[in-house]
C-alpha cells in the first residue's frame, strides 16, 4: 500500500487525536477573537493550506461577523511595503510551518503589536515560533508529497476555534461525531468506488463549488492536478458562468461538490448548462436529485452538517485523484517535479 493511501485510512484516527488532545488549546486561542480591538481576520498561506483558508473565511467570518481576508505574502518579502494591521488578528496557516513568506507575515505583525496564530504540525517550526498562540495540528508524520490527513486535520481546527469560540455545545457535539463520519466516508469512498476508467486520458477537468466547500474543490482540483497531472481548475458557480464555462466542451469532466445544505442549489442550477455543453458529470452528493443527474457518482456520507461537510466530501476527491493516479502508472507518493516541503519566498 502506498504512503497516501495508508495516510487517507489514517484520517478519522488523526482526526481524533485533534479533539482529544487539543481542545485546550483551541480555547486558549479562541480568546484572541474575542479581543475588542478585533475588526479583521488575515490568513496568511500557500497550497493546500490556502484552501483550508477559504473554509475558515467562511466559518470564522460567520461566527464573528468580520471579514476574513488573504495575506498577500509578496508585500511583505519582495518589495518590503507591508501593509499597517491596525485592527487584525493575523493567522498563519501552514503544515510544515516552514514557509518563509508565510512565516514572515506573522512576524511582521507581532512586530507590529497584532495577536497571531498559528495552525501547524511542527511545533517547533519557524511559524510556531513566530506566533503569539500556536494550535497544533497532531496529524502525525506525513511522508506522501500529497497531504491527506494535515489538511483534513487543519480543517477540524478551524472548527475547533469555530465551536471553542462560540462556546457552543451543539457545534462541539456536531464536531466530536465527525471522526466516526469520515471513517464511514473513507470506507464508502475506497470499497464502493464507481468506474473511472473512461477517465485515463482525459487532458484536464473542472471542479465546481460553493459556500462551505469552495475550499473543497480547490482542493479535490489540486490533488488531481498533482497526483495525476490533469490540468484542473476549480470554480463557484457564478465564477464559471462568468466566462470560464466557454472551455466546456463535450466530453470535458466536470465534478461538482453538492452536498446538503445551503449552497446546494446554487451549485445544482450549474448542472443543466453543463448537461447540455455535453460535460461528463462526476457529483460529490448525498442528495438523489444531483446524483441521478450525473454520469458518474461519488457518494457522500449522509447526515453531516453543512459546516462539517468539508472534512467528509474531500475524501471522494482525494480517493478519485489516488485512482486516476494509479490508472496513469504515475507514483502515487512522489508526484513528478513536486517535493513534500515547498519554501516560497
Amino acid at each position: 500500500m502506498s504512503w497516501l493511501e495508508t495516510e487517507l485510512r489514517e484520517q478519522p484516527e488523526a482526526l481524533q487525536r485533534l479533539f482529544d488532545s487539543q481542545a485546550e488549546a483551541a480555547r486558549g486561542a479562541a480568546r484572541l477573537f474575542h479581543r475588542r480591538d478585533i475588526r479583521y481576520l488575515l490568513i496568511a498561506s500557500r497550497g493546500s493550506s490556502s484552501n483550508v483558508a477559504r473554509y475558515a473565511q467562511y466559518l470564522l467570518g460567520r461566527a464573528h461577523r468580520v471579514p476574513v481576508m488573504f495575506a498577500t505574502p509578496s508585500l511583505y518579502t519582495i518589495y518590503g511595503q507591508p501593509p499597517r494591521l491596525d485592527g487584525g488578528l493575523v493567522i498563519g496557516i501552514s503544515q510544515s510551518g516552514a514557509s518563509p513568506d508565510v512565516v514572515a507575515v506573522l512576524t511582521e505583525a507581532r512586530d507590529q503589536g497584532r495577536p497571531t496564530l498559528a495552525l501547524t504540525n511542527d511545533v517547533e517550526s519557524p511559524l510556531a515560533r513566530a506566533a503569539e498562540a500556536v494550535l497544533p495540528l497532531e496529524a502525525g508524520r506525513e511522508q506522501a508529497v500529497a497531504a491527506t490527513k494535515t489538511y483534513v486535520n487543519s480543517l477540524g481546527a478551524v472548527a475547533l476555534l469555530f465551536a471553542e469560540a462560540g462556546k457552543d455545545s451543539t457545534a462541539r457535539a456536531e464536531l466530536a461525531r465527525m471522526p466516526d463520519a469520515l471513517a464511514s466516508q473513507i470506507e464508502r469512498s475506497l470499497h464502493d468506488p464507481p468506474p473511472l476508467e473512461e477517465y485515463r486520458d482525459a487532458v484536464g477537468m473542472t471542479v465546481v463549488a460553493r459556500g462551505v466547500n469552495y475550499g473543497t474543490g480547490f482542493e479535490i482540483a489540486l490533488k488531481i492536478r498533482e497526483l495525476s497531472g490533469l490540468v484542473t481548475e476549480a470554480y463557484s458557480p457564478a465564477d464559471l458562468m462568468h466566462g470560464p464555462i466557454a472551455a466546456v466542451q463535450p466530453g470535458w469532466p466536470v465534478v461538482v461538490v453538492a452536498p446538503s445544505g445551503p449552497a446546494r442549489p446554487s451549485v445544482e442550477e450549474i448542472v443543466p448548462p453543463l448537461r447540455a455543453r455535453g460535460a461528463r458529470l462526476v457529483a460529490v452528493s448525498d442528495v438523489r436529485a444531483v446524483l441521478r443527474r450525473a454520469r458518474t457518482r461519488l457518494l457522500l456520507e449522509p447526515g453531516v452538517p453543512e459546516w462539517l461537510s468539508p472534512l467528509t466530501a474531500v475524501v471522494p476527491g482525494q480517493v478519485t485523484a489516488m485512482r486516476l493516479a494509479a490508472l496513469r502508472g504515475l507514483d502515487l507518493d512522489h508526484p513528478t517535479g513536486l517535493r513534500k516541503v515547498t519554501l516560497t519566498r
